[in-house]
């Protein structure tokens, strides 16, 4: 590691301003930074000191994500020889989920950090690390069957006009993520919708009275239609999007968040309590017969409360806001679940609607508070 420092520190001064490759020098910082802790430091005196920096943030998002990865990879695996009735050993599941997975990131990440150092390089400014958790999180959220080509339009879409057009990583008003698969799902609705897409056949395979149905999918014909346990739901061992099927590996992953302070744990659980009670009150009101708690096993509602409604860029900031915040999409995301039969999964409208209305959220949170000490002060 020493000698990898000095060569970096050594070759340096080339990519610094009047150097051979000074126009480079945002891609070298970009890889400096990755691989050390970056030297600089404030010049000038500061309010808060912190040593959670915005590498330190990333990278415990994706040790937290890191179980919803390896256990996907192998579910794409098991469903695949469940779909073919084969009979694959452990390592040859897993070594099949990988190579499906696989070019789903280097699409991913070729694509998405293409244009994220272009566009430092045009700017001049430094390469931040916010596209390194995207980037993790894309191929989680789709469909491992998506066509290449349509993800890598779908990242460049999300990238460019999601993120880079508002300023770049802190500036964003929507989630990345799920810009991509909004795009995606509006624009090639065959290819993000229906029963044949989440599981993968490999290539001339067609199987009669195979469907890759989902627990969400078959929800809309009630509970009696639901072919999963719910042990299945929750260890993951069901069809769906590569990340969101296991619930204990999203649930590990939430500990993570909390524990290390990256993740709103106020946001997630007024989000789950919100699902809760909307589900409770459609029972009450006889509208479905499926339990209030199947809401948190089907589909991405879970994966989406901890790692996409928690983003501290686009979520609520305020205290109380995050309350509001995290509820409104929980209770949000079952509403369109129970009222849109075209549209089952709901959880990624509702968090891009509540990272519009965020700052509004927040807005009413202070101006209360500022009313409040305000009156407190007439009294005095």
């Amino acid at each position: 590691m020493n000698a990898l420092r000095n060569y970096v520190s050594k070759i340096k001064p080339t990519f610094s301003k009047g150097g051979r490759f000074a126009w480079l020098h945002s891609t070298f910082e970009a890889f400096e930074s990755f691989l050390f802790v970056p030297d600089t430091v404030t010049v000038r005196g500061v309010h808060v000191r912190d040593s959670v920096d915005l590498k330190r943030t990333i990278t415990v998002a994706m040790i937290a994500l890191l179980p919803s990865v390896l256990f996907g990879m192998y579910n794409i695996g098991y469903q695949h020889n469940l779909a073919i009735g084969g009979d694959m050993g452990f390592w040859p599941i897993v070594w099949y989920g990988f190579l499906k997975i696989l070019p789903l990131y280097l699409v991913t990440y070729i694509v998405g950090l293409g244009i994220e150092f272009a566009s430092a390089q045009i700017k001049g400014h430094q390469v931040n690390e916010g596209f390194l958790f995207t980037g993790l999180i894309i191929p989680l959220i789709v469909p491992v069957t998506v066509p290449l080509w349509m993800l890598g339009l779908a990242v460049a879409f999300a990238v460019i006009f999601g993120k880079e057009v508002f300023g770049g990583t802190g500036m964003n008003i929507w989630n990345p993520a799920l810009i991509a698969r909004a795009f995606l799902f509006f624009s090639y609705p065959n290819q993000m919708s229906g029963d044949s897409i989440w599981v993968s056949l490999g290539k001339g395979t067609a199987l009669d009275g195979f469907s890759g149905a989902t627990p969400l999918s078959q929800a809309g014909g009630g509970l009696a239609n639901i072919q999963y346990s719910i042990s299945d739901m929750f260890f993951g061992f069901i069809p769906g999007s590569v990340g969101e099927t296991s619930k204990l590996c999203i649930l590990i992953g939430a500990f993570i968040l909390i524990y290390c302070g990256v993740g709103s744990w106020k946001i997630m659980l007024s989000s789950v309590a919100g699902g809760l009670l909307v589900g409770w009150l459609a029972n009450v009101a006889g509208a479905t017969d499926i339990p209030a708690y199947y809401h948190l096993m089907m589909g991405g509602f879970l994966f989406g409360t901890v790692f996409m409604a928690t983003d501290p860029v686009t979520a609520a900031q305020t205290e109380c806001g995050k309350w509001v915040y995290g509820f409104l999409i929980g209770a949000i995301a079952v509403v369109i679940r129970l009222f849109n039969p075209g549209y089952p999964e709901g959880m990624m409208l509702a968090i891009l609607l509540l990272n519009t209305f965020a700052p509004l959220i927040d807005h009413c949170v202070v101006s209360r508070n500022v009313k409040r000490r305000l009156n407190r002060a007439k009294t005095v």
